[in-house]
């Protein structure tokens, strides 16, 4: 016990050992929302009130989200992405895909990511599928990781400003919302979207 409350204990000062414990307990648990999601799976029926809790939010904040649902042959939403690591981080959440407002299959999203960052954030993303192509991609991959396939934009304030049904050129757009938390930097970097059976 003498070791733990010395100024350096085998070159670490109590600081660093503790900061060092804090990272591995981050790191550990941001590796099991990968490899173990089934700890934060939910059920068909929550998933789907979730959804339509997510779709009202952002129809709601953003009318321009709407622009594109008009348009959209699919509208895969994930109403709650928990985000978390030290500098390993991870990312998780389920969803549901929507065809003419009604579910026509459920997914997974998962993300790694390395670099400087720290903290835990929540967040929901929505995926707007503009072309059939797009959306037979994601009914036909064994898992799309987003970088490969359809073209994707992400949806910011200056876009959506721009925004008309005649504008929208690309696959897919996202859009992020709901965000909580202090972790910053929100992207699809790395994501690999998969299909799931609930």
């Amino acid at each position: 016990m003498t070791m733990i409350y010395q100024k350096k204990a085998n070159g670490l000062t109590m600081g660093k050992m503790l900061f060092t414990l804090i990272g591995l307990i981050l790191v550990f648990n941001a590796g099991n929302m990968i490899s173990t999601p089934t700890v934060m799976a939910a059920t068909a029926a929550e998933i789907d009130r979730d959804v339509d809790s997510a779709l009202t939010k952002l129809y709601d904040r953003e009318p321009a989200a709407k622009v594109l649902a008009s348009r959209s042959k699919g509208i895969l939403v994930f109403p709650s992405i928990v985000k978390g690591g030290l500098i390993v981080g991870g990312q998780y959440g389920e969803g549901a895909l929507r065809v003419n407002g009604k579910t026509v299959g459920y997914y997974s999203t998962a993300a790694l990511s390395y670099g400087l960052q720290a903290g835990a954030q929540t967040f929901s993303y929505a995926l707007f599928f503009i072309t059939d192509s797009a959306l037979t991609y994601l009914n036909e991959s064994e898992g799309w990781e987003f970088g490969t396939g359809p073209s994707i934009v992400v949806v910011d304030e200056g876009l959506a400003g721009a925004m008309t049904t005649t504008t929208l050129k690309s696959d897919v757009y996202a859009y992020f919302f709901d965000q909580k938390g202090l972790m910053g930097g929100l992207g699809l970097q790395g994501t690999k979207i998969t299909k799931i059976n609930k």
